[in-house]
């Protein structure tokens, strides 16, 4: 089963107790590796999580935050559906969910966005 076929409402409604509080987690690559923390997490199954509550993926290059998403452990993936604000250097992009991919090598933003460029 893919991330994406996780439905957030449904998961959020069932999902009352936490599992864990506040988890850590790494996506790792060759060229880098990005920190993810959040309040709340609550396992799908063995490799899937349900991250909640001030969720954020740091690197050397970059910040994102959010409110829920869904990351798997073994693909090192993860898709959320709710606002996003990325942040680094240059640039700030506001959207309304985005998934990682490729080890944190790609980075699709979803629905309504709005970039700055600096």
């Amino acid at each position: 089963m893919s991330i994406n076929d996780f439905n957030f409402k449904n998961l959020e409604q069932n999902l009352s107790n936490v599992d864990i509080s506040k988890p850590k987690f790494t996506i790792n690559n060759e060229a880098k590796k990005i920190y993810i923390t959040a309040k709340e997490g609550n396992f799908i199954d063995k490799n899937v999580i349900l991250l909640r509550n001030n969720v954020k993926f740091k690197s050397n290059d970059f910040s994102i935050e959010t409110e829920n998403v869904i990351f798997d452990r073994y693909k090192q993936t993860a898709i959320s559906k709710t606002t996003a604000l990325f942040k680094s250097e240059k640039t700030t992009i506001r959207a309304e969910g985005f998934n990682i991919n490729d080890k944190g090598n790609k980075i699709i933003f979803h629905g309504n966005s709005y970039i700055v460029l600096k």
